[in-house]
């Protein structure tokens, strides 16, 4: 399939570029927006090519894992990485909510100065998709502002309290 749907969030921030990519790859600064209305744990962030990212996010009485498998890193402009659900143990599995969602994303972020603020981009596209799961995620991109979007909220307010 060379033609796979792709999630595009284009957000400006009040910040300069530098503390933005420090929001996306500092643990603490990380926790506070990434995964709104959930406790967020980061147990791993390597912060280098091949390094992960590993992800718990506490609701109720259960938890959920990312993981974040680092592929590209061009600080502070570019971060790509394999974003994939798993368990406990950081091995990559189907989403049980979703068994057809992608069991690996492709995430780009990238942040662009302009003046005083930073212009972000993030991208999430299928990797190594197969077809049921390229139509789960193209037919679930409507709704991916929700989520995106409330980390979205917190990250600005983040980065306004850094700079106060």
């Amino acid at each position: 399939m060379s033609d796979l749907p792709t999630y595009v969030l284009d957000r400006v921030f009040d910040a300069p570029r530098e503390l933005v990519w420090r929001a996306w790859t500092e643990p603490e600064l990380f926790a506070h927006w990434y995964g709104p209305n959930v406790e967020t744990v980061i147990h791993k962030l390597e912060l280098e090519v091949g390094g992960q990212g590993l992800v718990e996010m506490r609701m109720g009485d259960g938890s959920h894992y990312q993981r974040l498998d680092y592929t590209e890193i061009i600080p502070p402009e570019r971060l790509v990485c394999l974003m994939s659900h798993s368990d406990s143990d950081w091995n990559i599995i189907p989403f049980s909510m979703m068994p057809d969602w992608p069991r690996i994303l492709l995430t780009t972020v990238t942040l662009e100065e302009d003046g005083a603020q930073t212009k972000m981009r993030l991208t999430w596209v299928p990797h190594e998709a197969t077809e049921a799961e390229v139509t789960c995620f193209a037919g679930a991109m409507d709704g991916m502002g929700t989520g995106w979007g409330a980390g979205m909220e917190l990250l600005a307010e983040l980065l306004a309290e850094l700079q106060a």
